[in-house]
């Protein structure tokens, strides 16, 4: 059974010929108990998709169902969702216990039970010495960290995230990143959070949603969609720096790209225009040899454990990134990478769409 399913669902704003759609056909099961993100750059529309099935969005075509009950007309109120927005949305007259129990209060949840729930979650969350200020007494930080615990206590059958993260400093991100987790494996309530930031998609998702302009172009696990990546966006938006994407004509073992002919390990998967994709870790300094591509170096930039170096092939930029423990290579210097069979990724220049 699917706690989220979501069926070929399609965002149109206006009406005839006016009408914008900006969701394209969108379809995922999302598993009972399973933690999906979606991402995408901004304006990409994960936040309307997560709040179609908030309800707080109308579906113009498909359906979501919520634990195989279609929800497309059911009141948010109705749907056993709890949502954190981006935004605050905090009550200022009250303190930090009463804006977490406020929801549980309304449900006419017994007052033990209310102080225990709260309690639980300051402790996740650290709020134990905010409870009773108010939010104008709160860093930005302090007060995402209040929404998100009001959500907590409610226990529903789906969280939603909208971007709770954006807020806060760096350290408090990634401490907060693991709180969710451990909050995830204790209590496995179904979740679906969206972010612009691959990081966080990356150690949160067990699967990821990868959306471009509406369109989902993978639906995977981390792992899947940083290995495997289904389209050229996905290759160049998953992975930082990004899979360096190179356009040229693929010959038998060779691939010749702005006048240069470049040895392959073995055949591409078909002769003809392609785009070959490697990602800048897998390009691995050699000494030379007939096997090897030859790359000037324009830039180098230490970050202390690793060094990114930036090349040109040709008139075609490369990123490598080599350890930091290996001699730093000199600009203007002329360096031979190899690069292994298995890190390939060949994609269609038409369709962008992964053909090896």
């Amino acid at each position: 059974m699917s706690a989220i399913s979501i069926r070929n669902v399609v965002k149109r704003y206006g009406r005839g010929a006016a009408a914008v759609q900006v969701i394209h056909g969108v379809s995922a099961e999302i598993g009972s108990g399973e933690f999906v993100v979606i991402v995408g750059p901004s304006g990409c529309g994960k936040s309307t998709l997560l709040r179609m099935v908030a309800g707080l969005e109308e579906v113009s075509v498909g359906e979501i169902a919520i634990a195989d009950k279609v929800v497309n007309n059911v009141e948010p109120a109705d749907r056993d969702i709890a949502m954190v927005f981006q935004n605050y949305a905090l009550y200022p007259h009250m303190s930090v216990f009463e804006n977490m129990a406020y929801g549980l209060k309304i449900r006419k949840v017994d007052s033990n039970e209310i102080r225990q729930r709260v309690d639980k979650a300051a402790k996740i969350l650290e709020l134990g010495p905010f409870l009773k200020r108010r939010p104008r007494e709160l860093s930005g930080g302090q007060r995402q960290r209040v929404a998100m615990g009001r959500a907590i206590v409610r226990e529903p059958s789906v969280f939603l995230f909208d971007e709770p993260l954006s807020n806060l400093d760096a350290k408090l991100r990634a401490q907060t990143r693991l709180e969710i987790q451990k909050l995830h494996h204790e209590l496995g309530i179904t979740s679906l959070f969206v972010t612009h930031d691959q990081v966080e998609a990356m150690t949160l998702a067990q699967r990821m949603i990868v959306l471009n302009a509406g369109r989902m172009e993978q639906f995977g696990t981390p792992e899947e969609v940083y290995q495997r990546p289904a389209t050229t966006f996905v290759a160049g938006f998953i992975g930082s720096p990004p899979m360096n994407l190179m356009q040229g004509r693929a010959d038998g073992a060779s691939f010749s790209i702005g006048g240069q002919r470049l040895p392959l390990p073995q055949p591409a998967p078909r002769n003809g225009e392609l785009i070959l994709g490697l990602r800048p870790e897998h390009a691995l300094w050699a000494e030379g040899g007939d096997d090897t591509w030859e790359l000037q170096v324009d830039v180098v930039e230490t970050l202390g454990a690793e060094r990114l170096v930036y090349c040109r092939l040709g008139e075609t930029l490369f990123t490598a990134r080599i350890d930091g423990t290996l001699p730093r290579p000199q600009v203007g210097a002329r360096v031979p990478l190899r690069v292994p069979a298995e890190r390939l990724h060949w994609f269609d220049p038409q369709t962008q769409a992964r053909v090896g």
